[in-house]
């Protein structure tokens, strides 16, 4: 389980790595991605709260980034946050995300990527529920929800 002093020591002093990497060029990234994809994944923007795809759905299945499919999280670690966007306790593996600080818009926080393929995701917040304390909150527009099988 991965605790804020993790979070940190990966944005200070390096992520662990990923089972594989996948790198595109942006304009390859604009054929395959929706606009509103592209807008978040590969330019850092951020959805409108309450306003997207997975802010309020609590369906059982497994969450992949939705530029290479990479795991991120599964349905059992969201909850309801009342952030306006998705929200997570806990990465599905420990090399799933990467984190790196962030300083825009006047503020300090950590941003959360897909490790395989750099796609912002969103940011991590240390005011999340016991056990962990983590707030992963993400960008639907990032996401993809894949049901359970079987």
């Amino acid at each position: 389980m991965l605790r804020w002093l993790d979070v940190l020591t990966f944005a200070r002093y390096g992520n662990p790595e990923p089972p594989h990497r996948v790198e595109k060029t942006a304009a390859v990234w604009a054929q395959e991605l929706s606009p509103e994809q592209f807008r978040v994944l590969r330019e850092q923007a951020t959805e409108p709260p309450y306003r997207n795809a997975y802010c309020r759905l609590y369906e059982p299945g497994e969450y992949v980034c939705a530029g290479c499919g990479s795991l991120l999280f599964s349905a059992a670690t969201k909850y309801h946050a009342i952030s306006g966007w998705p929200s997570f306790t806990q990465p599905a593996h420990k090399n799933a995300i990467c984190y790196h600080f962030d300083h825009s818009h006047h503020m300090q926080r950590v941003e959360v990527r897909c490790n395989v393929c750099q796609g912002h995701l969103g940011h991590v917040f240390p005011d999340g529920p016991a056990p962990g304390g983590l707030r992963y909150c993400i960008n639907s527009a990032s996401l993809q929800l894949v049901a359970p099988t079987g």
